[in-house]
Order: C-alpha cells, then sequence, then structure tokens
C-alpha cells in the first residue's frame, strides 16, 4: 500500500525482483489499483478483489505536520495522524480478513520519532504514534510477523514542497551530519523492507535505516 511513488514503487520493485508476485496500490492512478487508504470502504473492496495474500507493506503517509510547535498548525498535525498513522491501522485492519497466518506486516514510519530535530515534534508525535503500535500488534496478531521501517531523510518526492535551493541546502547539511556520508534513497529502505519481509523470526521490531543520523 503507498506502492506507487519513493519508498513504496521502489519496495515494489525490488520485490518484485526477488520474485514474489506484488500488487503496489495507492492513490495515484500508477498504482496497479487504485486504493485510498483514508477511504474504509475503499479498502475493504481492495482486500476483498485482492483475495488472500502473504505480506503487506504499508508506506502511506502525509505531506503536513512539520514545523516550530510555537508557530505550527495544530490542524495540519490532525491532517498528519490522519493520512499516515490512521491510514495505516487502517490499512492493517481491512487486510486482517485476507493476510494469511504466518504472513506480515511491514509499516513504514519516520525516524523523527527517533531523534531530537527541532521543527518535527508534530511529525515525531504522527511516526512514535504508529512505532509505539507495532510491538502490541506483533503480540495481538501473531502468527503474523509485525514490524517497522523508520527511514532518515530520503530523497523522495516527499519534499517536492520544499524550494529546491533550499532542498538541495537541507540535503547537503543532513549528509553532513550524517555517519554514512550522505541522505538516503527509496532502494535503501527498500531493502531493509525486503529483509524484514523475508525475516520469518522477526516480529515486534522497529529497524532504523537512516545511515546513523539520530546516533
Amino acid at each position: 500500500m503507498g506502492g506507487t511513488s519513493g519508498i513504496g514503487r521502489a519496495t515494489a520493485a525490488l520485490l518484485a525482483e526477488l520474485g514474489a508476485d506484488v500488487v503496489a496500490a495507492g492513490r495515484s492512478a500508477g498504482g496497479q489499483d487504485q486504493v485510498d487508504a483514508t477511504d474504509r470502504k475503499s479498502l475493504q473492496a481492495f482486500f476483498e478483489r485482492q483475495g488472500e495474500f502473504d505480506h503487506l507493506v504499508v508506506c502511506v503517509s502525509g505531506g503536513e505536520g512539520a514545523g516550530p510547535l510555537a508557530t505550527v498548525d495544530l490542524d495540519a498535525i490532525s491532517r498528519a495522524f490522519a493520512a499516515k498513522t490512521l491510514a495505516q491501522l487502517a490499512t492493517v485492519q481491512a487486510a486482517l480478513p485476507t493476510l494469511r497466518p504466518g504472513g506480515s506486516v511491514t509499516l513504514v514510519t519516520a525516524a523523527s520519532a527517533q531523534g531530537a530535530l527541532p521543527g518535527t515534534a508534530g511529525l515525531a508525535a504522527v511516526n512514535g504514534a504508529l512505532e509505539a503500535s507495532v510491538r502490541p500488534l506483533a503480540a495481538e496478531l501473531a502468527p503474523v510477523r509485525v514490524n517497522a521501517v523508520s527511514p532518515g531523510v530520503i530523497d523522495t518526492d516527499w519534499w517536492a514542497g520544499m524550494p529546491a535551493a533550499d532542498r538541495a541546502a537541507f540535503f547537503t547539511d543532513t549528509a553532513g551530519r550524517t555517519p554514512l556520508g550522505r541522505v538516503g534513497r527509496p532502494q535503501d529502505i527498500a531493502a531493509t523492507i525486503a529483509a524484514l519481509v523475508g525475516s520469518p523470526f522477526v516480529t515486534g521490531q522497529v529497524i532504523v535505516a537512516d545511515g546513523g543520523l539520530t546516533l
């Protein structure tokens, strides 16, 4: 879910390359199956069409909620919760009737939940809430495995709303503060997701993939 752009698209491509039968769904018409994760009827209809399956990767997100707490629009944070936290949980809920036992759920959060970056309190709340759900869901849904990947700064269209010069400066600054010396690529996170999907004895874990940014 959320497989039509950025991390989701890279993950769908990698899993297909590894031999999986992949359905890349999302709001964009570029997906194999168009579905809106904020619309429960849309989700239910999608999973009913697909039938039984083994692995669910949920990359849906929103583009709001960042900014200093003194000035950030709290309504924007509320919309971010709806677009990411609630949308991901709703996706898992809708998938349960057709998700085979022994399968897996992998959520995609963000390392704002792990670090102490000024201007990200709203994003940290959105992603932290999602990460906090991983362990209880792993216990509740077993033998289905539930994990999450928490990416750092990844060069995707999520940043498209930032002016190009500002985005380039931000990426350069972030790369300088990251032990691995660069911002992430969608393929970096896809590799982490694929590893979790293929790890039959890992559940209840949040894997941070940020190049060391939050160390």
